[in-house]
């Protein structure tokens, strides 16, 4: 999967696109819903900036994320990928309780890196059972450290 052009498209961007970003990843990988949330580091809270597929009777509970709840806040903690092949019959307990009514099967969620200081969260899903592969999982990683490197210089720039 050749995840360069996107990359490249958000190093260009003149603002924090995040619709954009969302929207392209998603097609990248051929996924119905996605998420992408951004650390608030002095309260470890994520913050939805932008959502597909999501119900609107969902956002309330999405909105706002601690670190360490959820798929999100599970990837955050641990700085790494989390994902489940099969959110409807997950038992793992990484899946919360309402993310079910998403209607989506195969989920993951990435954390935005930049030097292993964390700025958010990626995740992206399919309508059906599904298990991303370790390229998938690298690829969406690479796009995750590239979106978290432009936050880091529109924070710090």
């Amino acid at each position: 999967m050749n995840t360069q052009p996107l990359r490249q498209k958000i190093k260009a961007s003149n603002s924090l696109d995040w619709e954009a970003w969302l929207s392209e990843t998603l097609h990248v990988f051929a996924c119905t819903t996605g998420t992408l949330h951004v650390l608030e580091p002095s309260s470890n809270i994520l913050h939805l900036k932008a959502y597909t597929g999501i119900p609107d009777f969902l956002l309330p509970k999405m909105t706002e994320i601690p670190v360490g709840k959820g798929m999100a806040g599970i990837a955050a903690e641990r700085r790494e990928a989390v994902q489940v092949c099969n959110l409807q019959t997950d038992a793992s307990g990484v899946v919360r309780p309402g993310a079910k009514d998403t209607k989506v099967e195969g989920a993951i969620t990435v954390p935005l890196l930049k030097k292993d200081e964390l700025y958010g969260t990626l995740g992206i899903a399919k309508k059906e059972p599904y298990e991303f592969t370790d390229e998938e999982t690298n690829d969406l990683m690479q796009i995750a450290e590239t979106m978290a490197e432009k936050i880091s210089g529109q924070i710090n720039g």
